[in-house]
């Protein structure tokens, strides 16, 4: 009896553990876990790393998970299938998803924009002085500080794209190949700019300046984080805590300089010249406020729908609904 008693016990465990739900990556994380599938590399890492070394998240009520990701392709492969809960991506995509009938939200992170620069020895004060010039746009020809470009030059008597030899490519390899000579100017994103202008370029245009002359706000947060609605609406007290972590680790990097000392081992910056111009950079990206003004959004995605088409925003004709989460009271 005892050996069959054994084995009917040992059976009804195997029984058990097959049937038993098996832990998801989101119920192992656990309603007070956050996790954010962040660049290796990627600025973003600088606030994320603020907040740990403070434990912010602890004192708001969350548990930091900052997943290291190789590029931007496997961070949206995390956050696509669950093992991420957060993504750091443009409003443009979220529109272009929700539009889809995907429902994820839109937290403001940076409105840092990139700009044109030119080596500070180069003869050009203007943009039609890049006539017929070789000029590398970083990401590709639906680059969003691309376009915006082009729609200020239109605007203003020149066409930017018929009248340059454009070359596209990944962020850091055209920035290598800017400082080695090889273009008469580039388009990158604003951290590559704050190194370039250590290394002898000079700014013809921002993105922000572009967008203004537009008639577009240049202070609408472009990148943020990015979740899926339902997560936000089931874990609404972490989302908020996560939100005074994020809005309390600007602060400490906005006022305190001994912050950044610390976190200047994993800036990579390669000179004194540099690590000035990264924190003033990352500085003024710093959003004012977190609500984004519907009507400024609006009016900038209908820029984007103009300039991009549907290889850009897809479907979408207009802003859809609720691709900003409602800070109110926050």
């Amino acid at each position: 009896m005892p050996g069959r008693f054994r084995l009917v016990v040992g059976l009804l465990a195997v029984v058990i553990l097959y049937f038993s739900p098996i832990n998801t990556g989101e119920a192992a994380a656990g309603p007070d876990s956050i996790r954010i599938a962040a660049l290796k590399f990627g600025t973003v890492n600088w606030e994320l790393d603020t907040i740990l070394h403070g434990r912010l998240d602890e004192a708001n009520g969350f548990t930091l998970d900052v997943k290291p990701m190789a590029g931007s392709a496997a961070a949206k492969i995390a956050f696509e299938s669950g093992e991420a809960d957060v993504l750091v991506s443009d409003w443009i995509w979220v529109a272009r998803r929700r539009a889809a009938g995907a429902d994820i939200v839109f937290l403001p992170y940076s409105k840092a924009v990139g700009g044109l620069m030119v080596p500070s020895a180069s003869p050009v004060r203007a943009i039609p002085g890049l006539t017929q010039m070789k000029i590398a746009i970083a990401g590709g020809p639906l680059d969003k500080s691309w376009l915006i470009l082009q729609a200020h030059a239109l605007k203003n008597g020149f066409d930017l794209k018929g009248s340059t030899d454009q070359v596209f490519g990944a962020p850091p390899l055209l920035h290598q190949k800017a400082l080695a000579g090889e273009f008469g100017g580039i388009v990158n994103f604003w951290h590559y700019m704050a190194r370039m202008e250590a290394n002898g370029f000079r700014t013809l245009l921002t993105v922000g300046e572009a967008a203004r002359d537009l008639g577009l706000d240049p202070d609408i947060p472009l990148l943020g984080y990015v979740m899926r609605g339902d997560f936000a609406r089931a874990h609404a007290d972490a989302v908020r805590g996560f939100a005074a972590a994020s809005r309390a680790a600007k602060n400490k990097l906005a006022e305190d300089d001994d912050a950044w000392t610390r976190l200047r081992p994993i800036m990579n910056a390669a000179s004194d010249a540099e690590f000035e111009r990264l924190k003033a950079g990352f500085r003024a990206g710093i959003p004012e406020k977190w609500a984004v003004d519907p009507n400024a959004a609006a009016q900038f995605f209908d820029l984007m729908v103009k300039l991009g088409g549907e290889q850009l925003v897809g479907g979408a004709k207009t802003l859809p609904d609720g691709v900003f989460i409602d800070t109110g009271g926050w």
